[in-house]
């Protein structure tokens, strides 16, 4: 931390998204944006529109730019000189390859964080060669690269040609919120993350009839394109009494607290920050194979299971056995990244010092 004891480099920071509609990308990024600010820091974030429930989560002090499109990023960077760029998730090097193109040597170093796995298992062969060719470039517009965790710190730095430019660093905490509980039956399976077909709800919804305990119902928490789809599926299933839609929350840890199985059945993740609140208040998990940092995270059996992603009979036993008589709670996981914010700004003030 020698780098935050004298005056900082890295005084103004500059970050980028679409809108507010609730990822985890966006709300991790909202928390290191209040980590900076209160160390200080000028931090700019320019985004398309700041609708979306995330909205209550900006914090103060954060000045907003809103061009009409991310395109216009490089135009933004040019007039307000921002001592460096945060890329927030692999959805959005597209928009740092074009602001380094336009701005070139005058540029501010961009920092860009990992956020979904380099390779995603919805890819067939001609997607993943064509995403591997896109990964592999990386390094010559971007300066720095974060992950996570060392499994995948180690999986993003081999996809990008970027070994020894690539740096572990956690997201922060989820930290709560006041908010009010939504009404919850006694006991429930949870799902948190939004509806969009990455997340295949459809997998977890289509084990509920599946399952020995025929009552017991399944929460989920998020909001997103399909769950038209995902009503239907409901419907379909005679499942209407049984599954919650309940939308985005604003703090999903008390729900998480109160659920007797969180479960998780993507089709492809980077970190997954929902298994890590889940466990942080003592309630176990089932996830898919869904990247490498899953291992990590579900490290002892008495804290959850993994089941690869299209074995249906694995994951209905799997939550079968957390939902039953004998199955015990683990211990409450503390979650890393309490400092997460000083590690990016020490990295921050490094680079810009080059």
């Amino acid at each position: 931390m020698s780098a935050l004891i004298g005056s900082p480099t890295a005084r103004h920071i500059m970050t980028y998204a679409e809108d507010l509609r609730g990822g985890g990308v966006e709300r991790a990024q909202l928390r290191l944006a209040r980590g900076w600010l209160a160390a200080g820091r000028r931090v700019t974030l320019a985004i398309e529109t700041i609708d979306g429930p995330l909205a209550a989560e900006l914090p103060d002090g954060l000045e907003i730019v809103t061009p009409s499109r991310l395109l216009a990023l490089p135009g933004v960077v040019r007039r307000l000189a921002p001592d460096i760029v945060f890329c927030p998730g692999n959805f959005y090097t597209g928009i740092a390859a074009w602001t380094r193109l336009r701005l070139g040597r005058h540029c501010p170093p961009i920092v860009a964080k990992m956020s979904n796995a380099p390779a995603r298992a919805d890819h067939g062969r001609a997607m993943h060669a064509a995403h591997q060719l896109w990964l592999a470039g990386h390094g010559r517009f971007l300066d720095h690269l974060v992950a996570m965790t060392p499994a995948t710190a180690d999986e993003a730095a081999r996809a990008t040609h970027m070994v020894g430019r690539t740096s572990v660093i956690p997201n922060p905490p989820a930290v709560p919120i006041p908010a009010t509980l939504p009404d919850l039956p006694p006991r429930y399976i949870l799902g948190v993350g939004r509806l969009e077909p990455q997340k295949r709800w459809d997998r977890l919804i289509a084990a509920l009839p599946l399952l020995a305990d025929q009552t017991v119902p399944l929460v989920i928490l998020g909001e997103g394109g399909m769950r038209g789809a995902i009503e239907a599926q409901i419907r379909a299933l005679d499942l209407a009494d049984r599954v919650l839609l309940l939308g985005h929350s604003g703090d999903p840890l008390p729900v998480m607290a109160r659920a007797h199985v969180l479960a998780l059945t993507s089709e492809y993740e980077g970190v997954p920050g929902v298994l890590r609140e889940a466990l942080s208040v003592g309630t176990p998990v089932v996830s898919t194979d869904s990247s490498t940092a899953v291992a990590e995270i579900i490290d002892r059996p008495d804290r959850g299971t993994i089941v690869a992603r299209d074995d249906a009979a694995a994951l209905v036993a799997a939550l079968d056995a957390w939902l039953g008589p004998t199955a015990q709670r683990p211990d409450p996981v503390p979650q890393p990244g309490a400092d997460s914010a000083d590690r990016y700004l020490a990295l921050f003030d490094q680079l810009v010092r080059r």
